[in-house]
């Protein structure tokens, strides 16, 4: 019977083990593995309070919400890389336009005048998603050799800022809309060369 019950914590060991392994790399890589649940800060005494129908909205919408936030900080980043390795450091204020830099200039100001945290130090992070088209479409001898046509771009990019609004907005996206969001994020892929 001891080789048993040796057997036996020797396997409760060895997933213990595993799981804190597990744990390790998602903490090392940023990433989750799905052998436990999302850490989340509690904020479940708040939900009692909200309407069913309003919280299911949310679990649905939290996905759409993730796709647009990829898809914009990944388009950030190229503007980031390609204007920086075109223009050096300086890439912001020799690169984009004049109103935006303006623009972004007076809402970091407002935002250190809240006293809030800042969000960011680099300004692309403070540009509207209409801004990125501009940025972009501004510097077509950057961008004219990562995309097939600067008219699909514009398109794209519109598209995207439409689908955008209800999503930052918590509204929740038509069936139709969530079609479509799904084929205008494949445009844009398919619009890299």
């Amino acid at each position: 019977m001891a080789d048993a019950d040796d057997i036996l914590r020797s396997f409760g060991m060895s997933g213990c083990l595993i799981t804190d392994d597990l744990r390790q790399i998602e903490q090392q890589f940023g990433i989750e593995l799905g052998h436990s649940g999302p850490v989340r800060r509690d904020a479940s005494s708040y939900y009692p309070q909200f309407d069913q129908l309003i919280r299911k909205q949310a679990a649905e919408m939290a996905a759409y919400y993730e796709l647009f936030y990829c898809l914009e900080q990944s388009i950030r980043e190229l503007i980031t890389t390609s204007l920086f390795d075109k223009s050096g450091s300086n890439w912001w204020n020799i690169t984009v336009p004049p109103k935006i830099v303006q623009d972004v200039t007076e809402r970091i100001l407002r935002e250190k005048d809240s006293g809030f945290s800042q969000r960011s130090e680099h300004e692309i992070d403070y540009t509207n998603f209409g801004e990125l088209s501009v940025i972009i479409t501004s510097n077509w001898d950057v961008f004219g050799a990562i995309f097939s046509s600067k008219r699909a771009v514009e398109r794209i990019m519109s598209s995207l800022n439409l689908l955008r609004g209800p999503i930052a907005h918590c509204s929740p996206l038509a069936a139709d809309e969530v079609d479509r969001l799904m084929l205008t994020v494949k445009d844009w892929f398919r619009a890299m060369s």
